[in-house]
């Protein structure tokens, strides 16, 4: 496997953080922060791959027969799925309440606002 899927997550990383700082618009920002999020999901896939390993399920398993993928890392994946989901999907409940409240998205028409 190599070092392949650690510079692929590195690279949809660098993609992202790109969209990100030339954002002209929330919805294009919060779309660049799951992509961001995205990268981790594969950082987290390289660290829990396993040469020739099969599923964590031990029930057809004899102790010692075949190693297994870290069910660990595989948990964590999962975790931040619906972690990132939840993030996402709060940021554009966000965003509307703002385009309803202030007629835009635009982040450089928001930097006039005062609290």
């Amino acid at each position: 496997m190599g070092i392949w899927p650690y510079l692929a997550a590195g690279w949809v990383l660098l993609i992202a953080l790109y969209g990100l700082v030339t954002s002209r618009d929330l919805i294009h920002a919060i779309g660049c922060l799951a992509v961001a999020q995205s990268s981790t999901y594969l950082l987290l896939l390289a660290v829990g791959y396993r040469e020739d390993a099969t599923a964590p399920v031990y029930s057809d398993l004899t102790p010692g027969a075949r190693p297994v993928v870290d069910p660990v890392v595989q948990a964590m994946a999962l975790t931040d799925v619906v972690v990132g989901a939840t993030v996402t999907a709060l940021l554009l409940a966000l965003t509307v309440q703002l385009r309803k409240r202030h007629r835009t998205v635009d982040p450089q028409a928001l930097t006039d606002l005062k609290g």
